[in-house]
This record gives structure tokens, sequence and C-alpha cells, in this order.
């Protein structure tokens, strides 16, 4: 996957954390639930950045090891 497109999935997947972070605050009733899936949404986006940046520092060295 391009490096574009990574960044938009962490866009993404931060901006549906946050709308599960601001409803959790209105619904205290399903607070607990709706905080979990924020939380799942925030992994989500983690693991996104480490495979991006992974995949550049991966790249950077060959390029760097075959100069």
């Amino acid at each position: 996957m391009s490096g574009n497109a990574d960044l938009e999935n962490v866009r993404r997947y931060r901006t549906i954390a946050s709308l599960y972070r601001q409803t959790a605050a209105f619904r205290p009733a399903q607070r607990w639930t709706l905080l979990a899936q924020a939380y799942e949404y925030e992994r989500l986006a983690m693991t996104e950045l480490e495979a991006h940046f992974t995949g550049y520092d991966s790249a950077s060295w060959n390029v760097a090891a075959t100069a």
C-alpha cells in the first residue's frame, strides 16, 4: 500500500475513534462499549502507522546499503 493511503487510513481510524469517544460522553449507559470501540480503532491506527514507518525504514535502509 502506498504511503499516502496508509496515512489516510490512520486519519480515518482516528476520526472514527474520536466519534466513539464523543458519543460515549453523551450515552452513559453505553460508555464502556463505545470506549472499547474507540480503543480498537486507535489500536488499528497505531498498527497502520507502525507498518508505514517500518516499511519506510526498510526502504531507506535498502537504498543506503546499495549505494
